[in-house]
């Protein structure tokens, strides 16, 4: 299991939002720049950017955040504000590794199926593609998490599955933010569910613990944010942790 570190920006700052509420975010006195370099000097392969302000459809952020992008050598999960095939297409194809896809997969019931025709037969595209599911309650929140979905979780993960979409990043939204551990027992479920996705695990993760109890039930890869930030998980551990999950391969 491999540890992504996670950056989000809001308004062009370096931010952690509490089960994504944007009237409960927590602003952090560095960079987005900083943070991207502090991680690739430490050896980390991944880093996970998400665009808050493109989650709601303001896409002031973008040329920003895609000019750092382009300069890291860093793998790049990115999510935020993706709303059309071709946007997905323009990333992959300038260099971010992974495209995280989420709204607009639940709110256009064609949008997924227009992506699978247009990435069959290329696993350069259909490996390099994240659907989020982002859970309150086991209801699929969406739009930065202020809409629900009618969509029962299971039968998402079966339609996504059957379009050829394996790899899936799923937010515990009742523990986002808080530091209060992972959501085992949501991720399980998915993995009982499905044992052979893909799973991204993300929120609510504070500690070591929280990530070995994450490689026990065998997900993917975790993302973790404010635990860096609140100390709670140093880069350190993070660069040893996965140097060891590589050499395990």
């Amino acid at each position: 299991m491999y540890i992504i570190p996670a950056i989000d920006i809001l308004d062009g700052k370096v931010v952690r939002l509490r089960e994504g509420s944007y009237d409960d975010a927590t602003f952090y006195d560095v960079t987005l720049e900083e943070m991207v370099e502090k991680y690739q000097s430490n050896g980390t392969e991944f880093v996970h950017i998400i665009d808050l302000n493109g989650a709601k459809g303001d896409f002031s952020n973008q040329k920003y955040l895609f000019d750092i992008i382009r300069k890291t050598d860093m793998k790049v999960q990115y999510g935020g504000g993706v709303r059309s095939i071709a946007k997905v297409k323009e990333l992959i194809d300038s260099g971010v590794h992974r495209v995280i896809v989420g709204t607009q997969a639940i709110t256009n019931p064609e949008f997924l199926d227009e992506l699978s025709v247009a990435v069959s037969g290329s696993y350069r595209y259909s490996d390099h593609i994240v659907v989020a599911i982002d859970v309150l309650d086991e209801v699929i929140k969406y739009s930065g998490w202020m809409e629900s979905s009618p969509i029962k979780l299971m039968d998402y993960v079966d339609r996504c599955l059957r379009l050829g979409f394996f790899r899936f990043l799923c937010t515990d939204i009742n523990k986002d933010g808080k530091l209060g551990g992972a959501g085992i027992g949501l991720y399980r479920k998915l993995l009982d569910h499905s044992p052979f996705i893909k799973l991204i695990a993300s929120g609510g993760i504070s500690s070591m613990d929280d990530i070995e109890g994450l490689q026990d039930i065998k997900v993917e890869s975790c993302v973790v944010g404010k635990a860096i930030y609140e100390g709670r998980i140093s880069i350190e551990d993070i660069k040893d942790w996965n140097l060891k999950a590589l050499i395990s391969l």
